[in-house]
């Protein structure tokens, strides 16, 4: 172990014998007492040297035995401490791509503040590089998100869309005004190739499972098999295997009011995917919809119905109708829509806590304000969310800007073990 105190948080001295880590209140910690001398030692914990050259370097500063041990000790149970060779096998890999990973320093010191252990950031982050994330939708929302997800470090991101590019698709950071007549995916596989810090391996392998849960099938049937619930059709070939598939269709309506049958084959696999888009002014992020546990489009579209008698004749008409010339998708809203869908992705293909889950974020032009509205597992939706402990809530239950704070993963479920790992406070924050 090569420790080093986590240098994202910048550093400063509150007294003589307190120091502060960091100045946001979200991730900043108070530590102390602390002498003069372990306040010099401090600056050694830069990540060059190991615990044995470490503990000489103490002793010569006149510490005691043992000092540098309960430090070390002290400041990973607080947080503070990474471990510049850990990580793993993935890890030193990463390392060993040195232009790569001056590519995503940042996005390792911003992971190094979400998690607590000693060489996890690099962990998670390289990580990243095995899972495959696709992305429906190559529009102002679509593409961005997918160059987003890309230049982050996951592995392969796939877009996809049909017709060609038109000149209300061009965005920065998405589909340039050059790509206007092409075919819309060979536009926006060259966005997100260009975005990525790397090319990924072009030997196919097998998808990695979520770090968050164990792929492995519950039932006796051999791995890589899909086998559909009675009643239902089996799961094609390319609509499993994904980590994540992020919907963000450029039809505003398929966000606003997503059709249940659309994705009754990533329900059916098992599939985790993320609804993100803009409506009429309006930008949509959510729910994440982890199947058989959160609620899904069908819980979704049940709920309004049973709120409002006149919602599927509204559904079909919108549905019926012709097409517009244009969609109310500005680009501050379609690029704000575009950095929260990604920042829920990563956060979730990271392992944290699924936040998103069963929750749809809402802003409206032009103040922009998001608001948070749960999306609650229907009892008769035949996703089956509502039998994992769910029955009880309604949409009534909650009020509609509910925050995520209240949000929860369902009782018992694969995803209940992250929330709980990372809910305790094991930071002193100000």
């Amino acid at each position: 172990m090569h420790p080093m105190v986590k240098s994202a948080l910048r550093r400063g001295w509150r007294d003589l014998n307190t120091v502060q880590f960091g100045m946001a209140p979200a991730h900043a910690i108070v530590l102390g007492p602390v002498d003069t001398a372990t306040g010099s030692f401090l600056t050694l914990l830069d990540g060059t040297r190991g615990l044995p050259l470490l503990r000489d370097e103490a002793r010569r500063m006149g510490l005691p035995d043992g000092h540098v041990d309960g430090l070390v000790e002290r400041l990973a149970r607080s947080g503070l401490l990474d471990d510049a060779t850990g990580g793993g096998p993935a890890a030193d890999a990463l390392r060993g791509k040195q232009a790569v990973l001056d590519r995503l320093r940042p996005d390792l010191a911003s992971l190094s503040l979400a998690t607590s252990a000693p060489g996890e950031a690099i962990e998670r982050l390289a990580a990243r590089r095995s899972l495959r994330v696709q992305v429906r939708g190559a529009g102002r929302v679509g593409v961005v998100l997918a160059a987003l997800l890309a230049g982050a470090g996951v592995g392969e991101v796939h877009v996809r869309d049909g017709g060609r590019v038109e000149p209300g698709d061009v965005a920065p950071g998405g589909l340039s005004a050059e790509c206007v007549g092409e075919r819309r995916e060979d536009a926006a596989r060259r966005a997100v190739r260009k975005a990525a810090p790397d090319r990924r391996p072009r030997h196919r392998r097998e998808p990695a499972p979520h770090p968050a849960e164990d792929r492995t099938p519950p039932s006796s049937e051999p791995a890589g098999r899909t086998c559909a619930p009675a009643g239902r059709t089996a799961v094609p070939p390319d609509e499993s295997g994904w980590s994540l598939v992020i919907l963000a269709p450029r039809d505003g309506l398929a966000v606003h009011a997503p059709d249940p049958a659309a994705v009754e084959p990533l329900i059916v696999s098992g599939t985790p995917h993320l609804y993100a888009g803009v409506v009429e002014g309006t930008g949509v992020v959510g729910p994440l919809v982890l199947p058989g546990e959160t609620g899904c489009a069908g819980c979704l579209d049940q709920a309004r119905t049973d709120r409002d008698q006149t919602w599927p004749r509204l559904v079909a008409q919108w549905r019926s109708g012709g097409r517009r010339q244009a969609q109310a998708c500005d680009l501050a809203l379609a690029t704000a829509v575009a950095g929260l869908a990604a920042g829920h992705a990563l956060a979730f293909l990271d392992g944290m806590p699924p936040v998103g889950a069963g929750t749809r974020w809402e802003a409206s032009v032009p103040t922009l304000t998001w608001h948070a509205r749960p999306v609650w597992p229907h009892p008769t939706c035949p996703c089956g969310a509502a039998g994992r402990g769910n029955e009880e809530h309604t949409p009534e239950d909650r009020g509609p800007h509910e925050t995520m704070a209240e949000q929860q993963p369902p009782a018992g479920s694969r995803h209940e073990a992250h929330a709980a790992r990372l809910s305790g406070t094991w930071r002193a924050h100000v």
